[in-house]
């Protein structure tokens, strides 16, 4: 579980830090990067937000909040509470024309900073639970690695960095929004912007 929880955030942490990364748009108060490397594709959004970091992180940790902003995520609920730090969540997102719905069992990972110049990190991976088995009506998807960065700007304000490497099955509803029509994307960033403020 200890090295479960560390490669999940150790992932996060390697994805972000990766060179290579290209704007894609830029909007007021959010950029958009993406990160091609072979099959897999990555995408970095970047929100500036008025709230402190550390309510910013106590907001984006607890999924069970993330379908106020996110209309990806249908149903969310908790699974497990491993410890303080992890849980196990089961999500649900609604179906694409001619798919069916998706469901995730995923495992969030969160860490406060050891230094000020350290950001808050809630890391997302999907995990198998023997209880919880892949269900005719759903389509069981993966996520490779996704999550927040939150670092402090000042006390009232911090910025936001969503990280999302997808594989080829979540390439679907990324695709749509990388021929130019962003507009999803941009779309749930403002809604998770206004849901923070």
């Amino acid at each position: 579980q200890a090295y479960v929880s560390y490669s999940n955030i150790a992932a996060l942490t390697h994805l972000a830090a990766k060179p290579g990364w290209e704007i894609t748009s830029t909007l007021d108060d959010i950029k958009m990067w993406t990160h091609e490397e072979g099959d897999v594709l990555s995408l970095k959004v970047e929100m500036q937000v008025k709230i402190p970091s550390c309510l910013a992180f106590s907001l984006l940790s607890d999924f069970t909040f993330r379908q106020q902003w996110d209309k990806h995520f249908l149903t969310c609920e908790v699974l497990q509470a491993v410890n303080e730090d992890e849980k196990i969540y089961y999500v649900t997102s609604p179906p694409m024309t001619g798919h069916k719905p998706r469901d995730f069992v995923i495992l969030v990972s969160q860490r406060q900073p050891c230094k000020p110049s350290e950001p808050y990190i809630v890391a997302v991976k999907s995990v198998t639970l023997t209880s919880m088995p892949p269900s005719p009506e759903y389509c069981r998807s993966e996520i490779l690695c996704a999550g927040f960065q939150i670092y402090s700007d000042s006390n009232s304000s911090c910025t936001v960095c969503y990280f999302n490497q997808a594989t080829s099955s979540v390439m679907p509803y990324l695709a749509a929004n990388l021929t130019g029509s962003s507009k999803s994307i941009e779309d749930t960033a403002l809604e998770c912007m206004k849901f923070l403020e």
